[in-house]
């Protein structure tokens, strides 16, 4: 077997030699919990990939298989008393698997062309974004989204992206100009309004908006900006990921914003993946630390500067679904609770194992739905057994998971996200 030149560097066999083999993670893994199998859990993985290093196995094949499997929700870093840091050995594994498949030409001209319009044609773009949802919100209004899935008009990978479209409203926000803060000015800061998010789920951009002006906050939208890079990542693009994140470090620029705001746990840990992503970019690795520095979740901003506390009550009973790359991959789990016993008429159920997968993870549900499916499962019984009115999130992949979630099991319980609520308390 021959290595992969990105497996085969002092950086990677580092990375590799942080993990002691301790197990620890196993419990934590979603994967490992359905499976059984060592080559499904964290450490299992991690000793798959030594070997591909060394060169002793190829990089697709059994191995792209267990690879795939993986979420990538990062439980296991949250686990590991060792510090590994396997997000990162997930990447460039990713990326070696799909360097190997263009190599031996195993990537067949429909998944090329897949790739081409998702990534490159569509995400990227946000008014064809909204095209797109303009005609899915016609195609639910009309009734043919019921007669498809009653007909099974849709092959399996599309039955399966159609049945995570939320309830669209397409009347969006504007963002030509910045809004402005209400009452005293306390600062001026920028949002990064997503993708998917601001095309399929245009309400929470808007309720984030509201309720950063209640606090004194002038909000700004840099035209320029793009998608974070979060989809390419999760599929080993990492040339289309460093081309975006350049695209958004001219869009926000050097302004002397307070903080660059996301509201989307994946999209946050892809931007604070930004100075690792460019550490040897000669002209932008400055300016990607310098943008780190300033990236902040919105809960965690929120939780640190809300100056104006809401008032209205909100009498129901709530349960937070973290978000796995807002808890693990960006270490935020405190504040959306402090925020949520900030609303009046709350009450916080948690969940019995609040640190385990939806099931979404980025692309997962996807291109892996049976197993993504299993992991909702137990999600969703977690849910139901708080008997929660609203079930809170803080992620776009999450948001729409969920929503699919609770209709699959006939759960009457409505699922928006923490800032959507919180605009409701302001009201």
């Amino acid at each position: 077997m021959t290595q992969s030149t990105r497996l085969d560097t002092p950086r990677f066999q580092q990375l590799l030699d942080q993990c002691v083999h301790c197990g620890l993670c196993l419990s934590a893994c979603p994967t490992y919990n359905v499976f059984q199998t060592e080559m499904e859990g964290p450490r299992g993985r991690i000793q798959l990939m030594r070997a591909a290093a060394e060169g002793r196995v190829g990089v697709n094949g059994a191995f792209g298989e267990h690879i795939d499997h993986c979420l990538g929700c990062r439980a296991c870093e949250t686990a590991c008393p060792s510090g590994v840091q396997y997000g990162l050995l997930l990447e460039t594994t990713r990326a070696a698997m799909l360097d190997d498949r263009h190599a031996s030409r195993q990537v067949r001209r429909f998944e090329r062309f897949v790739r081409w319009l998702s990534l490159r044609q569509l995400i990227p773009h946000r008014n064809r974004l909204r095209l797109l949802a303009r005609l899915l919100e016609l195609y639910q209004a009309t009734g043919l989204s019921t007669l498809a899935r009653k007909l099974r008009l849709l092959p399996p990978p599309m039955r399966a992206m159609e049945a995570l479209l939320p309830p669209l409203n397409t009347n969006y926000p504007d963002y030509s100009r910045p809004a402005p803060a209400i009452g005293e000015r306390r600062g001026v800061v920028a949002l990064l309004h997503g993708c998917v998010q601001d095309a399929f789920l245009s309400s929470v951009n808007a309720a984030t908006v509201r309720v950063l002006q209640r606090n004194g906050y002038e909000v700004h939208f840099p035209p320029a900006q793009t998608c974070c890079g979060a989809a390419p990542l999760h599929i080993g693009e990492t040339a289309l990921a460093h081309e975006l994140a350049r695209r958004n470090l001219d869009a926000f620029g050097d302004h002397d914003y307070e903080a660059i705001l996301n509201n989307a746990g994946g999209c946050g840990a892809t931007l604070r993946e930004y100075a690792h992503l460019l550490a040897d970019d000669p002209l932008y690795g400055e300016r990607a630390q310098r943008f780190v520095g300033k990236v902040r979740d919105i809960n965690e901003f929120l939780a640190d500067h809300l100056h104006t506390p809401p008032t209205h009550p909100v009498n129901a009973r709530v349960t937070y679904v973290d978000s796995c790359h807002l808890r693990h991959g960006q270490g935020v789990a405190r504040q959306p609770r402090q925020l949520l016993r900030a609303i009046p008429g709350v009450t916080l159920v948690e969940l019995k194992q609040p640190d385990m997968c939806c099931g979404s993870a980025g692309v997962y549900n996807i291109m892996q739905p049976e197993t993504a499916n299993q992991v909702l499962a137990a999600k969703m019984a977690d849910v139901a057994a708080t008997q929660a009115d609203v079930v809170v999130t803080t992620n776009t992949g999450c948001h729409m998971q969920l929503l699919y979630g609770a209709k699959q099991q006939g759960l009457n319980a409505e699922v928006i996200h923490l800032v959507e609520l919180l605009d409701r308390a302001y009201q």
